[in-house]
């Protein structure tokens, strides 16, 4: 067992975050996954045909990070919108069974729950490859009175939490307006993952977009140079007015920037992943509580990092609980990389 001090650190961190309360606002979204085992190809077009073998539905998008955050430990109070459907049933239900709070989730009637249809084939015995995704998305906006319940809600939730984790998919409930409005009595962490928007939000403590979104953002190709890397931290951080920024760089880890400083962190375990299905719910929500329980950038980016390694080694959307993290820092100490 590694005894050093980063390690003590990290450990009482991971064991403070049954005391935390995180608020969450996001877009809420159900993860289908079917799964077929391979029969035969068709006479009819040159394409597999699956019998169908079983059915799951979990929360993906915020509800996923809703989720890590309860595997976690953490006290969830979760903000956003479902609809009065069967994906907004099964996501009501699933947090139900996790004893999450349900006032601040707004059921609007005119909304259709945003719902992610993975298609998985296999042979018996064999692993399961996705051969396509079937995206069902809302038509219209949600009513203005689920976006003024979503307000109140993030206002009331704010009060009663360490930090407030921000998930936008770009549905919209999660915006940079709502975010700008609250108003906050105390210090307290704005944890932000915009996928489209990311330059737009101010007020924000800290971000975790992954470097395709930085890239995006910046309208520039990073790539290996580190060098540009080094900058378009620096050019987020500067724009946003950022205390910290987390980026995140699949295989090649993540790095964190706190002050002058920029840390370069090597991805925990192997780098040969099985799905990256909702990592990036699970590094923001391994961040934020981490924030949460008064930690530091660069410490907080460390549990992040063993977390993401470790659910990306599982399959679908999948969350780590706050015992594997434990496991996780017993077997391996954290680990910066030189430059």
């Amino acid at each position: 067992m590694k005894s050093d001090k980063s390690t003590a650190r990290l450990r009482k961190i991971v064991e403070s975050f049954s005391g935390l309360t995180v608020a969450v606002l996001a877009d809420l979204v159900a993860d289908e996954f079917v799964f077929g085992e391979i029969s035969r190809v068709s006479r009819e077009a040159p394409v597999l045909i699956l019998k169908h073998r079983e059915r799951t539905v979990l929360p993906g998008g915020g509800a996923n990070a809703i989720n890590n955050l309860a595997d976690l430990g953490v006290k969830v109070l979760p903000v956003g919108v479902v609809g009065e459907d069967e994906a907004g049933d099964a996501l009501i239900d699933m947090f139900k069974r996790k004893r999450i709070p349900l006032d601040g989730i707004v059921r609007d009637k005119t909304w259709r729950t945003v719902t992610k249809t993975r298609i998985l084939a296999g042979m018996t015995h064999t692993s399961r490859q996705q051969v396509v995704r079937i995206d069902h998305e809302p038509e219209n906006d949600f009513s203005s009175q689920a976006k003024r319940k979503l307000e109140q809600a993030a206002q009331a939730y704010l009060g009663r939490s360490k930090a407030l984790l921000i998930s936008d998919y770009g549905y919209g409930a999660a915006t940079p307006e709502l975010v700008k409005g609250l108003k906050r009595t105390r210090a307290v962490p704005l944890v932000l993952d915009s996928r489209y928007r990311l330059l737009e939000y101010s007020g924000v403590t800290a971000a975790t977009p992954n470097e395709p979104e930085v890239e995006n953002a910046l309208r520039v190709e990073i790539g290996n140079d580190w060098a540009k890397l080094r900058w378009a931290a620096n050019e987020v951080m500067a724009r946003m007015k950022l205390d910290s920024l987390l980026i995140t760089r699949g295989r090649d880890g993540m790095v964190v920037k706190l002050g002058n400083e920029v840390v370069d962190i090597p991805i925990y375990g192997s780098d040969q992943v099985v799905d990256v299905t909702g990592a990036g719910d699970t590094v923001i929500a391994t961040f934020t509580a981490a924030l949460a329980a008064g930690a530091d950038a660069v410490d907080a980016a460390h549990l992040a990092n063993y977390a993401g390694g470790m659910v990306v080694m599982k399959r679908g959307t999948a969350t780590v609980s706050g015992p594997e993290l434990l496991h996780a820092l017993e077997t391996s100490a954290p680990v910066r990389r030189k430059h």
